[in-house]
């Protein structure tokens, strides 16, 4: 009985190394053509209150489950046109969620912008790729302006470049965030915020965290170093703002940040314990870091974003239905909206972002591990039982 049961696991260990090898290995289809699935599993699951059951996690549960939702169909719509209509009618959906008592309640409606500059950028972000899609209407063009001119303001009256989110709680990321939306409503609308994007840049510079030339992880009430959670995200939206900037500092984020097994949330050499932003860690690395940096990677045209990918449906156990598709067995939706918005990641203003070159640093040696996690269970299986079945036959010899 024993020894059926060893060859049962087994044969179970052998097939989940076929399928993972085949995910590493087998030539690469494109991974965006899964988004709308998981979209599909997204909606019911929001509808069914994951996105109150995620407030529960962290602050911003509600909101961001909600707008990256909403941001992930923008990127669908505006990479297929064909979608764009149905791509409105969620944008639009996704808005009225972000926008009721639920979605404004973590924030503070004296902050300049209004509710801090972590809702006024997601939200106009937002708003800027409902636009981008192309059937907006006079209303959503008009609201976008008052936004904008709004998030523009509170730049141009504050003495740092990096706004509060909530009072006397500052992160450079949000402020990025806000930033790239005021550059999107010149690409989709009318140039007016360049000279604030640009006057930005120069103060942002100034204050780079200076054991790593990258932008700090949090400035008030204390300034901390440059962390992966939020340099993943950085390198998401700063191509946006300055194409030549972010390519530099992406450079250092990669060098600084990325591992063989993913995104560590501390720089290489130093360490540190993880939080409500990174998430737990394991062997140092960042899984929300690791998933933001894959839309990272996708936005620069780097052959990294492949790497995490095919990782990314060997380890978050997809599965895929005929209508949706989920990971984890669809435990975490808040990670599937993450995965979703970073796998079908693109710039909305920055074009002709060179490609990086992939001949260099990550060549296919980074699948060897991998395999071996694979495989090695199934080895030792089979090869135990070899050598009992080498034990009995020599027994009955004697």
């Amino acid at each position: 009985m024993l020894r059926k049961f060893v060859i049962g696991v087994a044969v179970i260990a052998t097939l989940v190394a076929g399928v993972g090898t085949a995910r590493l290995v087998l030539p690469w289809t494109d991974p965006t053509r899964g988004v709308p699935k998981q979209l599909a599993f997204l909606r019911a699951e929001i509808e069914g209150g994951a996105d109150r059951n995620a407030q529960q996690q962290f602050p911003e549960g509600y909101f961001f489950l909600n707008v990256l939702y909403g941001l992930s169909w923008v990127q669908v719509g505006v990479a297929d046109p064909a979608r764009a209509a149905d791509a409105t009618t969620e944008v639009r959906w996704a808005l009225d969620r972000i926008a009721s008592p639920d979605g404004t309640a973590p924030f503070d409606a004296a902050l300049q912008p209004e509710y801090g500059i972590f809702y006024a950028g997601w939200t106009n972000w937002l708003r800027g790729g409902l636009v981008a899609l192309g059937q907006s209407d006079a209303a959503d063009r008009s609201r976008f302006t008052s936004d904008s001119v709004a998030i523009a303001t509170a730049f141009r009256t504050a003495k740092s470049p990096f706004l509060p989110a909530y009072p006397d709680q500052a992160w450079p990321v949000d402020s990025v965030v806000a930033i790239a939306s005021l550059r999107l409503y010149d690409a989709v609308v009318v140039p007016r915020f360049g000279q604030v994007a640009r006057n930005w840049v120069t103060a942002a510079k100034s204050r780079l965290d200076p054991a790593t030339g990258l932008l700090p992880h949090q400035v008030t009430p204390q300034v901390s170093g440059a962390r992966g959670s939020s340099q993943a995200m950085i390198q998401r939206f700063l191509v946006d703002i300055d194409p030549t900037f972010a390519r530099s500092q992406y450079e250092i984020f990669k060098d600084k940040f990325v591992t063989g097994l993913g995104v560590r949330e501390y720089p290489k050499g130093t360490g540190g314990k993880g939080d409500v932003d990174s998430g737990p860690l394991v062997l140092g690395i960042s899984l929300s870091a690791t998933v933001v940096g894959l839309g990272a990677a996708r936005v620069h045209q780097d052959p990294l974003a492949e790497r995490l990918s095919r990782t990314g449906e060997l380890v978050g156990l997809p599965f895929s239905g005929r209508k949706t598709k989920r990971y984890l067995f669809g435990a975490v939706p808040i990670g599937d909206a993450f995965l979703a918005w970073s796998t079908s990641a693109r710039p909305l203003v920055a074009t002709g972002q060179p490609k990086l070159d992939g001949s260099s640093g990550w060549s296919g040696w980074w699948r060897l591990p991998w395999l071996v996690v694979l495989w090695l269970p199934a080895l030792l299986l089979w090869g135990g039982l070899r050598l009992r079945h080498r034990g009995r036959r020599r027994k009955r010899a004697h």
